[in-house]
Parts: structure tokens; sequence; C-alpha cells
């Protein structure tokens, strides 16, 4: 055997996992082709969604993961706890937000409504006239490729990688395109809108988005700032979207967002698109059309029917794990997803319930009995 894992794809969710393994004493293989995925292209918001209870279990779990984490993460990852403004437009989407705030403050996590005085004054840029916000304090803002990197090389621990494009995975086999074979027992797909071509049954979509970041211009915005028609937007499932989405970098920096597009895997920016995405971030900050804009680019989000992530051992393949088809939630939700995985493979109770991020949701019931690693190997 070559690794007690090889673990396929090396951005923020195959490093969490590897991370995770490794820590228990794992010898972990990680193999990257290098096309790039979401973790280089998004914004890197550590943001906690309600849109179901088992997303807000896996995107707030996660989060304190990250606050326990920045203690010890380097300068490079960025990590800020800024918090997030949920903007509303209108006294109906105030109505949302109120909503919002009792979800989460029943979840326990610290959050308040503003007023528009009080909105005005905490984001002196936004627009007159939106009637308030909801706040959440324990969000934050993180630059990705970097704690992902972070990741894969803290504490010096047992944790190997290759570059190489995977062709094929048979049993406990990986081959690669240039014919190299690989060994281990467990074999965890954690490559994003890629990983079909690994595992054809699997329901993964990828939904392109445009991203743009500005010029240098400090204290224009302190906190993240969505629309709360975000939440509509995000898990729109047929046609293109926009939503408002504005994150203040530590440089100084605007990351603008975001868009959403089904049905295409063409990585050029859409300027109609682009365009269109724009106007509604300058309709919530007018201020945002006099400010220079540095570049555009596009990434994909590999997207499941739910919304939620596939996360364990594939039902009909037998040592093949899946951390896939987190969407936009990938840099947040890595954390709780590479504990969960550890926990099934480890055959230990989970942190909190694993069932509705199991891959028989789709892809049917299980074959055989679960591949598992005995609680003291590798220690």
């Amino acid at each position: 055997m070559n690794a007690d894992v090889i673990i396929v794809g090396s951005g923020i969710i195959g490093a969490a996992c590897a991370d995770e393994l490794a820590r228990r004493g794992l010898e972990v293989l990680v193999l990257d082709d290098r096309r790039g995925g979401a973790t280089a292209a998004g914004m890197g918001h550590l943001v906690a969604l309600d849109d179901n209870p088992a997303e807000l279990k896996l995107s707030d779990h996660s989060i304190g993961r990250w606050r326990e984490w920045a203690r010890d993460m380097d300068q490079g990852c960025a990590y800020r706890n800024n918090g997030s403004l949920w903007l509303a437009a209108n006294e109906q989407e105030m109505a949302v937000a109120e909503a919002k705030l009792k979800t989460l403050r029943e979840a326990g996590m610290a959050c308040e409504l503003l007023g528009a005085e009080a909105l005005r004054a905490t984001e002196p840029e936004l627009r007159d006239g939106l009637p308030g916000a909801l706040k959440v304090a324990g969000d934050g803002i993180l630059y990705a490729p970097n704690a992902a990197r972070w990741l894969l090389t803290r504490g010096g621990r047992r944790i190997a990688e290759r570059q190489g494009r995977v062709a094929a995975i048979e049993a406990d086999e990986v081959r690669l395109d240039d014919g190299t074979r690989l060994r281990a027992p467990v074999v965890v797909l954690a490559n994003g809108i890629h990983a079909p071509e690994l595992a054809p049954d699997l329901p993964i979509e990828p939904k392109k988005g445009h991203l743009l970041i500005t010029d240098r211009y400090p204290g224009r915005v302190s906190h993240t700032l969505i629309e709360l028609g975000y939440v509509t937007s995000a898990h729109n499932a047929s046609g293109p979207s926009v939503a408002c989405n504005i994150q203040p970098r530590p440089t100084g920096q605007l990351f603008i967002g975001s868009s959403r597009q089904f049905g295409t895997s063409d990585p050029a920016v859409d300027g109609p698109m682009l365009a269109r995405m724009l106007r509604r971030a300058v309709d919530y900050m007018p201020g945002l059309a006099k400010l220079n804009g540095i570049r555009a680019w596009t990434g994909f989000r590999a997207a499941s029917p739910d919304g939620l992530p596939l996360i364990g051992e594939h039902p009909r393949r037998p040592g093949l794990w899946l951390a896939v088809g987190h969407e936009g939630l990938g840099v947040t939700t890595a954390p709780g997803t590479a504990e969960l995985l550890a926990a099934q493979l480890f055959g230990e109770t989970p942190p909190f319930a694993a069932e509705p991020y199991l891959p028989e949701r789709f892809l049917g019931a299980r074959d055989a009995q679960r591949t598992s690693i005995p609680s003291e190997a590798g220690r």
C-alpha cells in the first residue's frame, strides 16, 4: 500500500479531510491535477446558512472550528471574524430577517436586528431607504487557497502530496493517466465538479459564478454585505440569477458577487451576466460605481440536488468515500465535513447526525458492510 488513505483533490475539502485523518495517525496521500476549483475561485466567506437544519448545523459547527483554528493560522490565511449583514430591501424582507434571527438564536448564534438608522451608522456606504438588516457576529472570511495549504502542512503531519490526474479508481487502486498505480484501502473523492468523472453516478452539477475584485479602498466596508434575496438565488434550481454580496478584504479591496448559471462549463467571463451582477451590487452600495475594478473571473460550484454535500462511503463501491457537492459552502463547511467523514471511517459517533449528508439518499441502498478503520490504526 502507498498510504492508508488516498485523497483526490487538494482544495479546502480535501485538505481538511487530510488534516483530520493525519491527526488521527493515518498516512495520507493527496493527489491533485492542478485543474483548479472552487477553493481558488471563491470568496472565502465563512457564513452560517439556514435553508434547512442540516445546512445550519454543518455550517455553524464548522465556523466554530475555524474560529478555534484562527489562533494558530498564519497571516497568509487572512482570517477575520468580521461578521455578516443580511440586508433587507423592504418590510417583507425585514420579516424574513426576523424569522432568520429566531432560527439562528435558537441554534445558539450571536445575532441582532439593526433598524434603518443603526444600519446606516454601521455601514454608511449603503444606500438610503434600506429598512434594516440582520447582523450575524460569528461569520468571517479567509483566503481559502492559503488556508488549504496551511491545513496540508501544519504540524509536520503524515501528509504526502503528488501531482497527477486520476484516470480511474478500481477497488483499492487509483490509476493515474500516465499509467501509475497507487494503492490504499480507502480513497476519498474531494475534487468538486470533477468527481463525476471518476464516479459517474454522482448527482453533481456545476454552477458557474462570477466575482470581481476592486482596487484598494480601505475602510469603505467593514462587514460582509449580503442581500436577503441571496437565499432564494443560491438555491434557484433553474435559470441564471444574481444577488448582492460585497466582502471587504484585509488588503482594503472589495470582492463583489454573486451570480449563478446552469448548463455551461465555459470558464470565460460572461459580460452581460457580470454587468447584471455589478448593477445589483451598486443598487445596494451606489459608491461602488466610482471604484476601480481590477479583475473579474469565474468559478464552478459543485451542487447536489438538495443543496447538501455527500459525505460518507459510496454505498455500492466499498472503500470509496465521498466529500463532494458543497456548492458555495465548501470553505465554510470543510472542518465539519472532515469530522463527519472521519467519524464514519473510524466507526465513531459523529459530532452531529450524519444521516442528512449520507450518499445513500441519491445512490441507493448499501450493498455491503461499511468499510472502517480500527480506532487504534496509525496511532
